[in-house]
Parts: structure tokens; sequence; C-alpha cells
């Protein structure tokens, strides 16, 4: 609920500034494992964190591994509308059990799994500068025909560095406490849906190098309800996996949400799911939004934003019916 993700409810999205990166409500990452192409706006804190607990069963090894760990992201618009610094990471708890010829050893660790701090820069806004549509009075297939410039997403870039400390059980032998992590992010906003995808490049100077493609897809139910479903492909020669999510997430007010998400994947060298709660909340020092607050564009993008969340509510009940 990008992731994408994920990205928070995006219903209201059509409620960008005219640097097209603040948002009326809060813009979350939660609950998925991507991130949107759009930064949280100048002088905007927002915090993204969440508990999760599961199991994985790798049947090869005889390892019986159980888990529980709190995520986090830390996110600030910093010096212009489409650049934002980021701090992401995870503590985790493994409590193991292997067996191998009938002897059982237990053996537990916990550490920092991933810390990453980064930058993100939306390069290509494609909504930036679109000009609302009117209606086609002759023509009600105009009106209806499918638009396809609504394929070009908004573009992203980030560029990271994680970094480690002390003894850490989760780092590779041989594998440095710091190396560079880069990925390409897009984003399609179709309405109630959204489209978010990542290819992300991580541990780029280890031996190790792992690649990931994540594709999320949000949907909006209500103004306050949203839900979410995610693919993770994850490519290296010391993991690789496919992992699917889903959850969702629920809006109080204009700066707080909540969510909830699975996992699960489909081999056994391990078999994974977890199971996760999670919270985001903005800090919202944002002050371009109240200068256009008094100017016609300021009106105008406030009139836009409420006349599609009323089609998006007429649209609903006819598919009711």
């Amino acid at each position: 609920m990008r992731n994408t993700c994920i990205y928070s409810l995006i219903l209201l999205m059509a409620g960008f500034t005219v640097q097209a990166q603040y948002t009326e409500t809060i813009n979350s990452n939660r609950p998925g494992q991507s991130q949107g192409a759009f930064a949280v706006g100048t002088n905007v804190i927002q915090m993204e964190s969440g508990f999760y607990l599961g199991n994985d069963m790798h049947e090869g090894l005889g390892a019986d591994i159980d888990i529980w760990g709190v995520d986090y992201q830390l996110r600030y618009g910093l010096l212009m509308e489409n650049l934002e610094i980021n701090l992401t990471g995870a503590f985790e708890n493994q409590d193991i059990v292997r067996n191998f010829l009938g002897n059982t050893v237990e053996t537990s660790g916990r550490n920092f799994k991933s810390n990453t701090l980064g930058l993100k820069y939306l390069f290509y806004d494609p909504y930036k500068n679109m000009e609302e549509e009117k209606p086609n009075i002759r023509s009600w297939y105009a009106n209806r025909k499918f638009k396809w410039k609504t394929l070009i997403p908004a573009v992203s870039i980030y560029a990271g560095a994680n970094f480690a400390f002390g003894d850490n059980p989760y780092l590779v032998e041989g594998e440095n406490k710091f190396s560079p992590k880069v990925a390409l992010i897009t984003q399609n906003n179709w309405g109630r849906w959204v489209l978010v995808m990542n290819i992300v490049a991580d541990k780029l100077t280890e031996e190790y190098r792992t690649y990931t493609g994540i594709a999320t897809v949000t949907h909006t139910v209500t103004p306050n309800l949203a839900i979410f479903g995610e693919y993770q492909g994850i490519k290296s020669n010391l993991y690789a996996d496919d992992l699917l999510r889903g959850g969702a997430a629920y809006l109080v007010g204009e700066n707080l949400q909540f969510d909830i998400s699975g996992l699960v994947n489909f081999k056994d060298t391990p078999s994974r799911w977890q199971v996760a709660l999670g919270v985001s909340y903005r800090l919202d020092l944002h002050k371009v939004d109240e200068f256009l607050e008094e100017s016609n564009e300021g009106n105008k993008r406030r009139a836009r934003s409420r006349r599609l969340s009323r089609e998006a509510e007429e649209d609903s009940e006819d598919n009711d019916q």
C-alpha cells in the first residue's frame, strides 16, 4: 500500500500539490515491502513500523526456526518535494531447533537483520502537469474508452547503503558491514487502483549479490479501507524465493494508519509464513499546501479531489447494484 506500495489509502492521490508529492492523507509504504515512487513531501516526518512473527522450516537442513521481529522505516521530505531520505531496517529474533541424525540442538540469535540509509528521487511524474480532460458531450464511448497515456508510470530512483555493527549473526561469513543498494521504482495510479513495481540490486560489492523484483497492487475499498496483494521474487547464489503477501490498511484521520498482513511461499528450503501488524504516523509540518489553500490552483485541486471521490463512491454503488 505502495507499495507500494503501500502504500496507504490512495483514493485521494489526485489531491497532490502542484509538486505532486504531498498528499492530504498519509502516504505509507506499509504493509507491503515495496517503496512507492512518491516522497512524503518537504518538512514531513513519517514513521512506519510493525511487529511480525512467523516460522521457517528447512527440510534439507532439518531446521525449525521460530521468528519474531520489529521492522521500521523513518522517512523525511528533504530540501525539495521530489526528494526523500529514509532509514529502513528490522530487528529480528530467531529460536532455532536443528535435528540431525537424531541429535537435537537448540540455538537462538537476535540482532539487527538489516539497516539501510538511502535517498529516493522522483525524476519523472506524469501526473504533475497532466490537464484534466473535459467530457466529450457527443460520444459516451469516447468518455469510457481506455486512455493509453495512463500506462505511463511515475518513476523514481533509489540509492542507499546497508550497514551493520558488532558481531552480527545475520552477516554471511566474510561479508562487509557496509554495502550499496540501488532500486528503480515505478507507480501507476488508476483511480481506486495503484500498481507499484520495484527492481532492486542489493549488496553489489559482496560475493552474494541479491536481485529482487516486487509488484504491489493496492485497491481502495472505502475512503478509509484499502487492501493489497504483492509478489516478491528474490534471486541470489545464497537464497532464492518467491513470496506472496496480502493484507489491508485502515486510515484513522489524515495522519494515522493501521495495517495487517501475511506472507507465504511455495517451497520447503525453507517453507515460510509470517503475519504482521503495523502502524504509520505522520508529523505534518508541510508548508506549501497552506499557500496553495489560498490560491486558485489550490481550490481547483481540492475540487478535483472531491469530484473524484464522489465518482469513486458512485461507481462502487453501481457495482453493488
